[in-house]
């Protein structure tokens, strides 16, 4: 089974700041970029809400990720709301997220079964 876990943030971004919002896109890129476990890292936008859908090796590899652009969220965050969060892995691999990731308070969905590609 792949050990595979994704988060999916939604920012809800404060009326008149998307670009300012977007324009921190390439940073947040530049930023992922270094990082071994990263899967894949992507946004998107509908409307005034900014979608981010990444994926990690492991816990371990989402909690580097975060440590990693951890000022650059703040910086987000300035212009924006945190709308959402979802997490989706195996059990094994949320449960060791749960306690850092509290403060988020993120809605896992647990892995069932799917199709994986080399």
């Amino acid at each position: 089974m792949s050990q595979v876990v994704s988060i999916h943030p939604y920012f809800k971004c404060h009326e008149g700041k998307l670009g300012d919002f977007e324009a921190l896109l390439p940073k947040f890129v530049e930023r992922t970029r270094t990082e071994g476990r990263c899967h894949w890292y992507d946004f998107s936008v509908c409307g005034d809400t900014v979608h981010c859908r990444e994926a990690y090796d492991g816990a371990e590899g989402l909690l580097e990720h975060l440590a990693n652009v951890e000022a650059l969220i703040g910086e987000a965050l300035t212009i924006s709301d945190l709308a959402r969060v979802e997490v989706h892995g195996p059990a094994e691999e949320l449960a060791k997220l749960e306690g850092p990731l509290a403060d988020l308070a993120p809605e896992y969905y647990v892995f069932q079964t799917g199709i994986g590609r080399p």
